[in-house]
């Protein structure tokens, strides 16, 4: 059964037109094709790039964070208790009868209860310092991904030429600049989908781990149907504007507002260019309508361009809370990232004030409110 499946999987008809076969892709006459088994070297380079990534934020990010004043939020700790922190494994809001019965629970009053869960939550939150190093190292990351995949392209004739993408399709050497753009492109998304439980959450989590696993499914499968020329050029107008990005989120976590918001306004500018007109008008113009004119529509020309919409579909969405957030910006009432949770407002009551027999609260002292940030 496992053979049968294998077979099928591999199916020529499944991945190349009509009148080719693998046994057209091999090696032969000083053409190098690329090979499924390449793909395996993403994984190890997915481990390197998770090693790198810890030594730079501890011995690059960290100290950056220092010298730009980035300094986290003094948070208050909820006070231990086991019946509430039972309650909050599963469910961190709890509604008004639970908040009845937790309070009865833990002989605190419903207020106390409310404080304690608020105060629990902020504590959850991550640091200033955390979201600073994760930004950090993936505007490292972007702004060199670019700079390579520009140098990569530059050259090409279908850089300028999108009807050189399909010119002896298949049957195209591939280039050594171009396995070295793919594997490390490959090792880093699988690298952000390890972690990605781990890293900062925001709103759009989901659409996170999507976008994730598209871009690894897309990237995998246009290397072994041959697609590497229209790949590279996915991957570079993806890498186009995200250090914009990264970059905006480093300076509001250091407080240079200003600088932010500039930053962000070259990234809307950028995406928008990039993401919502170029990659339709361009890319998906060139998959969808250049193959059809060489080769009849086979599986492989359905999916590809399928998963490439799929991206387009996250394009669209993202640029909806782009789009927000700027609308906000210009009318002065953006106050955070769309995507991004806010640390909840803490004020001590006379109920607060000191530590009760139960442990009820730790201290007295009020949270400092974080909605001041306008970006993640």
């Amino acid at each position: 059964m496992l053979q049968t499946a294998y077979d099928y999987f591999w199916w020529h008809r499944l991945w190349l037109p009509s009148n080719l076969t693998w046994a057209d892709l091999e090696d032969r006459e000083g053409r190098v094709y690329a090979k499924a088994s390449d793909l395996y070297i993403s994984i190890p380079l997915a481990f390197l790039f998770l090693i790198v990534r810890y030594i730079f934020e501890i011995h690059v990010a960290s100290p950056l964070a220092k010298v730009l004043g980035v300094k986290d939020k003094v948070k208050l700790r909820a006070a231990h208790n086991p019946v509430l922190e039972t309650f909050y494994k599963s469910c961190k809001n709890p509604k008004q009868s639970e908040l009845e019965n937790l309070s009865r629970a833990s002989k605190f009053t419903v207020r106390q209860v409310e404080r304690w869960f608020r105060r629990r939550r902020n504590q959850d939150r991550p640091s200033l310092q955390k979201k600073f190093r994760e930004a950090s190292w993936r505007f490292i990351y972007y702004l060199v991904a670019f700079i390579a995949g520009v140098a990569v392209l530059v050259d090409k004739p279908w850089f300028n030429d999108l009807r050189e993408v399909w010119k002896d399709f298949p049957k195209q050497t591939m280039l050594p600049c171009q396995y070295w753009y793919y594997m490390i492109s490959l090792g880093f998304y699988w690298s952000l989908l390890f972690r990605v439980a781990f890293d900062v959450k925001r709103k759009d989590f989901k659409e996170q781990i999507i976008h994730h696993v598209a871009t690894i499914i897309l990237i995998s499968f246009s290397w072994c149907a041959n697609y590497i020329r229209v790949g590279t050029l996915v991957l570079v107008i993806h890498d186009s504007s995200d250090f914009f990005l990264e970059s905006a989120k480093m300076f509001n976590y250091a407080g240079w507002k200003e600088t932010c918001n500039n930053l962000f306004i070259v990234f809307a500018f950028v995406f928008i260019i990039t993401r919502i007109i170029l990659f339709p008008f361009w890319i998906l113009h060139c998959t969808w309508v250049y193959p059809v004119q060489t080769y009849a529509p086979f599986f492989g020309y359905y999916f590809f361009n399928a998963m490439l919409w799929v991206l387009q579909c996250l394009h669209l969405f993202w640029a909806y809370l782009i789009l927000g957030m700027a609308h906000k910006f210009l009318t002065g009432k953006l106050e955070q990232d769309e995507r991004s949770d806010k640390d909840e407002t803490d004020i001590p009551d006379e109920e607060d004030e000191e530590p009760t027999k139960n442990g009820a609260v730790s201290n007295g002292h009020s949270l400092q409110n974080n909605n001041h940030h306008k970006a993640d």
